[in-house]
């Protein structure tokens, strides 16, 4: 048995790119930081962020597009995907970079107060 099983809470780094396919699907990717805060040996308060790439698809790619910007925090359930590609200067070297498949988005910014809802 195996899980691949990513679950993540964090904030937009940039606004949601959405594209199509040559397929016309669409496809929307996300840049999601999340950070980890601690105290070191003296003290000090230290920071870690990461960044993941998130990429979703269809009507949940649509979703973000229309409803998140830079900043909005998200909840997001996916997958571990990685892909390989050649260094584009240099044609020997190998790249490869991971990205979440998103299968699952929730928004978790408050309304605000000035919203009318």
């Amino acid at each position: 048995m195996s899980v691949n099983k990513v679950i993540l809470i964090g904030y937009l780094g940039q606004d949601p790119e959405l594209k199509y396919t040559s397929d016309a699907i669409p496809v929307c990717n996300l840049s999601l930081a999340t950070s980890e805060i601690w105290k070191d040996q003296n003290g000090k308060q230290q920071t870690r962020t990461e960044w993941h790439k998130l990429v979703l698809w269809r009507r949940l790619a649509e979703i973000a597009s229309q409803y998140l910007k830079k900043g909005s925090q998200i909840y997001v359930e996916g997958k571990i995907q990685s892909k390989e590609f050649e260094d584009s200067t240099n044609r020997e070297i190998k790249r490869k970079v991971y990205e979440i498949i998103v299968n699952e988005l929730r928004m978790l910014d408050r309304k605000s107060s000035n919203d009318g809802n």
